[in-house]
């Protein structure tokens, strides 16, 4: 069975940066769960493996517009330290729900304190960076009709409800 629309599909992967450094991998746990075409993982990386089959094996590379996009200074702010109201400790590297310019909900992650200056990055972790990825098809399945309508695999590997 071809990985196409719709098909529930289960990779092991690892994903490194340029420099080789792996950035993630399910090495050592279960295999990725994703329904394709539902935008569950990068554009990138499901254009890679569309047309593929379990048992295939494949290297490749994916450039930020096609992975979490290019890095946007836009994205960081400096704001006082009184805009994080209850929460009496903040540390580099925290996260925070925010509303980003479009008034829709984006996750912020705090880069630096100095005094009562807090400087924010709303840009994800890996944005600007290519990604590369080496990815083994461990199975391919027709989605379930519950799986397509909710968006997301059920069951072992995807989402519990």
């Amino acid at each position: 069975m071809l990985i196409a629309t719709n098909k529930a599909v289960s990779i092991d992967y690892t994903l490194t940066n340029d420099a080789g450094e792996v950035i993630d991998s399910s090495a050592g746990g279960a295999p990725l769960v994703y329904l394709h075409g539902a935008g569950n993982i990068i554009v990138g990386l499901e254009k890679a493996l569309e047309g593929k089959q379990a048992g295939d094996e494949l290297k490749v590379s994916i450039e930020p517009e096609e992975a979490y996009g290019e890095y946007s200074p836009e994205l960081v702010a400096t704001l006082n330290r009184a805009m994080f109201e209850g929460v009496d400790e903040l540390a580099v590297g925290m996260q925070f729900h925010a509303s980003g310019p479009d008034g829709s909900m984006q996750i912020v992650t705090i880069r630096d304190l100095d005094g009562d200056d807090v400087t924010v990055d709303g840009n994800h972790p890996l944005a600007g960076q290519r990604l590369n990825f080496q990815v083994k098809v461990v199975s391919v399945r027709d989605a379930h009709p519950e799986e397509i309508a909710h968006g997301h695999i059920h069951g072992a590997g995807g989402h519990h409800h």
